[in-house]
């Protein structure tokens, strides 16, 4: 239970976030050169050039700049031109050349021009707005198969008040293959194609080895269809044999769900939602003993609808800022097995939950152009700006049945110089017969420094900063210390507490040259977090560390994601981990949150699914 102080604590700083708003600056571009591989090792750091990454006012701009000399002319047509992976979009005259190439162009065929259309939210015969048209854009940009967008105004020789448009789109080598958790007894393996004959559908097969299962081999399939007809609904169907349980994550869970989904890609689009169902149960696939098997079977209902208020007031007023999105989301997750060990007592991931939830977000957000942020080069959308989500509903956990309000609040910025910084606020809490329960407060920054660079050498600093603390715990999972708040790489560990302080720092450095079309990022980490157990004051902490490095590799052509190497010496063992953990990843995807909206939901405290904390 709260004492007064604490009550008081916890209202001013959830109220704190009503006062978030920002502005902002960003940054660069890269320009590489082709080498051999004995210069790649002798040279990749001393070789001397210019690099226009570092040029002031090269990518340094607002998306929505191009096209403020236009603003209100009508669009006449718009045109679409789509390129492969193997042109280079600086320069479409010049082509990529690699081992290969012949066979992989077989596989590869470019996106189709609907495909592109469907996912057009500007129109011709209407008028021109700047924010609209670097919308559009970003979206084309975040669409897994593209590689990048450009739209291009083009004026009107006889036609001064019109314009057209030229859409130009670069493909990803859409063809795709991951291995996680790779070791001598166990892998997973993916393999898949975002793009199926440039139709914009995604086709995903995923096979698991393990020696302790039984059976040793597993698998998941996943298909997706991106901007249905033009309306932007994406839909997705899974099967799985692989999925992680909801006890350990252990890979004896089956599934399927069925997705319907609609973004909200544009703060000028009216209607955001999704609707899911689906099944989950698990089967003693490694033979544990009855008392630590948790046989469980269940069913999910996830339904949300939101609305854009006030669109029309604002499409061409300058002088409304902050946007306002109302949503409503309703779930049920019904337990029809309930493993023994649990019973009737609370565990939130294995109790039946029922909610109805509402929130009003309220945002200012735009972008930028960037690099090197998570990508090697590629055009990112970073965003500047202030969203804060307030959500507010009821809320069943077994028998329990309880009122709840939460806050969610981020401001996005930009220096002058090019820092790039996350600060964030997140607050929630239970109301149940004039007490509070399982209320938390997060708060913390991640920031990325601005590129340093020295004889083509690229540096970047990264770093996390994240307090969360809980308050009279009834319900909710206790505070846990393997994940993105605490030790992100540590392997599994039963530290857990009601308070929690973490900090992440990561240097990484990226290097001119090439092989193969893949460019290289080593790096070094270091991370401390300290967990005050239950029932205990924080003299009582337990103090974690882990120090590391490694080195990144990607191919920004192909959709194949990050390739990662990564050692962790992790000084306190533990019966769940050694001191040294090596760990090695491919297929790893980084990305920016560039999302407006979300799905109404509590907060989220031991990890960011939903958000974009690196």
């Amino acid at each position: 239970m709260f004492t007064g102080k604490e009550k008081v604590c916890f209202c001013i700083t959830l109220c704190l976030g009503w006062l978030i708003c920002a502005r902002s600056y960003a940054q660069e571009n890269d320009s590489t050169k082709k080498t051999s591989l004995t210069q790649f090792l002798i040279k990749s750091i001393t070789r001397r050039g210019i690099d226009s990454s570092l040029q002031p006012g090269f990518l340094i701009s607002k998306n929505e700049v191009p096209y403020l000399l236009y603003e209100g002319k009508g669009i006449r047509s718009i045109i679409i031109k789509e390129y492969g992976f193997e042109k280079t979009f600086s320069d479409t005259t010049k082509e990529i050349k690699f081992f290969g190439k012949k066979f992989i162009n077989r596989l590869h065929q470019n996106t189709n021009e609907r495909v592109i259309r469907n996912n057009l939210f500007i129109r011709e015969k209407t008028k021109l707005n700047p924010i609209l048209v670097a919308d559009n854009e970003r979206y084309l940009r975040s669409l897994e198969y593209i590689h990048d967008a450009r739209i291009i105004v083009s004026t009107i020789a006889d036609e001064p008040d019109s314009v057209d448009l030229l859409v130009i789109t670069k493909d990803f080598l859409s063809i795709s293959f991951g291995i996680k958790n790779l070791a001598a007894d166990h892998f997973r393996v993916k393999a898949g194609d975002a793009n199926l004959l440039g139709t914009g559908q995604k086709l995903e097969y995923t096979a698991l080895y393990e020696k302790s299962r039984n059976p040793r081999f597993g698998y998941e399939l996943l298909y997706r269809k991106t901007g249905i007809a033009g309306t932007f609904i994406n839909a997705t169907l899974g099967y799985s044999k692989i999925s992680p349980d909801l006890y350990n994550g252990s890979f004896d869970e089956h599934s399927w769900h069925v997705m319907l989904e609609r973004p909200l890609v544009s703060q000028y689009l009216h209607f955001a939602g999704a609707v899911m169902f689906g099944h989950g149960l698990t089967f003693n696939t490694y033979f544990k003993p009855d008392s630590l098997f948790y046989k469980y079977q269940y069913n999910v209902f996830d339904a949300w609808l939101g609305y854009n208020l006030g669109i029309h007031r604002f499409l061409f007023s300058k002088k409304i800022l902050s946007r306002q999105f109302l949503s409503l989301r309703y779930f049920k997750n019904q337990f029809a097995d309930v493993p023994y060990q649990v019973g009737d007592k609370f565990n939130f991931r294995l109790n039946s939950r029922e909610a109805v939830l509402a929130q009003f977000t309220f945002f200012r957000q735009n972008f930028y152009k960037t690099n090197y942020v998570f990508g090697f080069g590629i055009t990112e959308d970073v965003p500047y700006g202030y969203n804060i989500a307030v959500t507010a509903g009821w809320y069943k956990q077994l028998t329990l049945k309880r009122p709840y309000a939460g806050m969610d609040a981020n401001l996005y910025m930009i220096t002058n110089k090019g820092h790039v910084i996350q600060y964030f606020l997140r607050g929630g809490v239970f109301f149940n017969r004039d007490k509070w329960q399982d209320a938390v407060l997060l708060a913390g920054t991640s920031a990325f420094s601005k590129v340093y660079g020295h004889s083509g050498l690229k540096i970047r600093q990264y770093l996390r900063l994240s307090y969360t603390k809980q308050f009279n715990r009834l319900g909710l999972d206790p505070l846990g210390i393997n994940n993105v708040f605490g030790l992100q790489y540590i392997s599994f560990d039963s530290a857990s507490g009601k308070e929690r302080f973490s900090l992440h720092a990561e240097t990484i450095f990226f290097l001119k040259y090439k092989m193969l079309g893949f460019k290289f990022a080593p790096f070094a980490s270091a991370d401390i977090t300290s967990i005050t157990p239950e029932y205990k004051v924080i003299t009582n902490s337990g103090f974690y560390y882990g120090v590391g490095g490694g080195i990144r590799a990607r191919n920004e052509n192909i959709l194949l994601g990050t390739v990662e190497l990564r050692f962790m010496y992790f000084p306190r063992k533990s019966e769940q981990h050694k001191g040294f953990k090596i760990s090695a990843t491919v297929n790893l995807h980084f990305r920016y949150n560039n999302n407006y909206v979300k799905a109404p939901d509590i907060i989220q405290y031991n990890s960011d699914f939903s958000n974009n904390i690196y």
